[in-house]
């Protein structure tokens, strides 16, 4: 049985203590009491995961906890996922995280070379075995996972039952990382957005907030400032004219509800049709209780229809 996730999932990818397996107990004990139950990990993500399995194991709640955690070869923008790939980095995982098995285990990128029918059959496999609850993959465009699950159907297999794409008021303008990052920000992916709402399959997205672009860190045309600020996969991805017009419609709005840029930001995203779940990844626990009353408290369409005019 597949257990319920909180709307808001701790990113690791971005958390120092995490990725250093370096003592985060504190941190993980916060976001624990803050409400937060799903954890988001891959193979790519430092020592996360190992931190991940020895708070588990401490605070003895893996029963309790759901785990994200993806595999995937990319190296140099070449991406490999095979079948010896996702069963060697699973099996990776879980001893990492001292666990028999992964609540959802997503693919972390698409693999074009791979046939579908091994990914399913392996996936498949896997689940069978109890080694995965549900599986399901990040950065996929929706055609493709449209098409794997048009297989899986034919022949009798559970598809892909999550995804993991970019999302957030920022437009991803070029890929930040490279290897095929998907989003489903902007008005180019109207289609993409309404099929995932149509369907209401989960959505779990990541870098909600332009990977520090709605930070508040820097106001809108202070270009200067944002070079300073944001990392270079950041002003690859989203250091653009029209990011910093959302940014100052965004700061309108904040200034008006009395709250942060970030929040406003946050709220946008909670603002979709889709099913959706924001990965965060902070050690704030004053930002973790933002973005919880934020996924509560969406925009009114018309402050919606403001920040993307």
């Amino acid at each position: 049985m597949i257990k319920p996730l909180s709307r808001i999932i701790f990113g690791t990818a971005m958390a120092p203590l995490m990725r250093e397996d370096a003592s985060a107990e504190e941190l993980l004990d916060s976001v624990w009491a803050s409400g937060i139950n799903a954890f988001d990990c891959a193979r790519s993500y430092g020592r996360a995961e190992n931190t991940l399995g020895k708070w588990m194991e401490r605070c003895g709640n893996r029963g309790q906890v759901v785990v994200l955690t993806k595999c995937g070869d990319i190296r140099e923008g070449v991406v490999k996922v095979d079948r010896q790939v996702i069963m060697s980095q699973l099996c990776q995982s879980l001893d990492a995280m001292r666990t028999d098995y992964v609540d959802f285990f997503l693919l972390h990128r698409d693999d074009p070379d791979t046939p579908l029918a091994e990914i399913i059959d392996t996936m498949n496999e896997m689940k069978e075995e109890g080694k995965i609850s549900a599986f399901g993959a990040s950065n996929w465009t929706h055609q493709r996972i449209r098409e794997a699950n048009a297989y899986a159907s034919a022949h009798g297999l559970a598809g892909f039952e999550i995804s993991s794409p970019n999302y957030g008021l920022a437009i991803q303008v070029q890929d930040p990382f490279g290897g095929g990052c998907v989003t489903l920000s902007g008005p180019e992916n109207r289609e993409a957005r309404a099929w995932y709402a149509a369907n209401r399959m989960p959505v779990i997205a990541w870098s909600s907030l332009g990977r520090g672009f709605f930070s508040g860190r820097f106001r809108a045309g202070d270009e200067k400032t944002a070079q300073a600020v944001l990392d270079p996969f950041a002003q690859k991805g989203y250091l653009y004219p029209e990011n910093m017009e959302r940014l100052r419609r965004a700061e309108i709005l904040a200034e008006r509800e009395g709250v942060t840029v970030a929040e406003i930001a946050m709220r946008y995203v909670f603002s979709s049709e889709m099913n959706l779940y924001a990965v965060v990844s902070t050690a704030s626990i004053d930002r973790l209780r933002m973005n919880l009353r934020a996924s509560c408290t969406p925009l009114a369409p018309g402050d919606v229809a403001f920040l993307e005019a």
